[in-house]
């Protein structure tokens, strides 16, 4: 059982994180007795969920006989390694997801920017409503560009207003109407250019990683240095910053910044 999972409010107050069985309880004249431990004493309805918990390991044959012991069950072997935990967390089972992260390091974008996108895709960024999911507290649950809905990975980065501002600046400067997707995976497969190579595509998606993570720096600012949201600032940082990665990893790339401005098109098409 996963109770980090099933019971996520009470992972975070338990004090018997990465124990085994035999430590967190004791045989006894009724047989098993669980021994959980708390950082405080638990709300009423926090009491219930305990109970509740109890009930749901108690479904479980524990053997007084059998030795305790850890499994990973990312691996058939049962032992943990990095390569079974990353197959884990991108889901390589999946053909599309494992096509959308090798999209991913095939960008022109620098390994920094690439894992916040790769932290989008898997919503594993520390987004107000996934701090909440975690208990964390936090100031309010709402986006902090629009204060409309809960901020989540897929509000943020594609279903909010203000968001939307900062694509249809990216579809007007490159003159092609792009799919505006709510799923971040789908909206990052479709940002595609029909009549451009391969690997012109590649330095295309660099520019999608490059506005996720000024959205990204500027929530940031907004939250923690009380900064103005600003559409236009995010979007011409992108471009300022999709143009820095392209003079340093493309060598055929060799243009000034205003060039690139003025027409994207022509300097994506000499990288093919």
């Amino acid at each position: 059982m996963n109770l980090r999972t099933l019971y996520p409010r009470l992972y975070s107050l338990s004090l018997d994180q990465g124990l085994t069985v035999a430590e967190v309880g004791e045989w006894g004249e009724a047989g098993w007795q669980w021994r959980l431990k708390w950082r405080r004493g638990r709300f009423e309805w926090e009491v219930v969920l305990e109970e509740d918990l109890i009930r749901y390991v108690a479904n479980g044959s524990l053997n007084k006989e059998a030795n305790d012991r850890i499994l990973w069950r990312g691996d058939s072997s049962g032992a943990f390694s990095v390569k079974s935990a990353y197959a884990c967390v991108t889901n390589q089972g999946s053909g599309f997801v494992n096509n959308v992260f090798k999209m991913l390091w095939q960008t022109k974008a620098r390994p920094k920017s690439q894992t916040t996108v790769w932290r989008v895709l898997l919503d594993r960024l520390p987004t107000r409503g996934n701090l909440i999911r975690r208990a964390v507290q936090v100031s309010s649950p709402l986006c902090v560009f629009c204060h409309v809905s809960e901020e989540s990975v897929q509000h943020l980065f594609c279903e909010c207003t203000f968001t939307h501002r900062v694509w249809a600046f990216c579809s007007s400067w490159i003159g092609i109407a792009l799919a505006q997707h709510n799923d971040p995976k789908c909206h990052f497969e479709n940002f595609h250019l029909v009549n451009f190579t391969l690997k012109q595509n590649q330095v295309w998606k660099g520019m999608w990683v490059a506005i996720v993570r000024c959205i990204w720096d500027q929530r940031n600012k907004v939250i923690f240095k009380q900064g103005v949201p600003d559409d236009k600032e995010i979007f011409h940082s992108a471009q300022l910053l999709s143009w820095l990665w392209l003079k340093h990893r493309v060598k055929s790339f060799n243009y000034a910044f205003s060039d690139w401005i003025l027409n994207p098109n022509q300097y994506i098409r000499s990288c093919g």
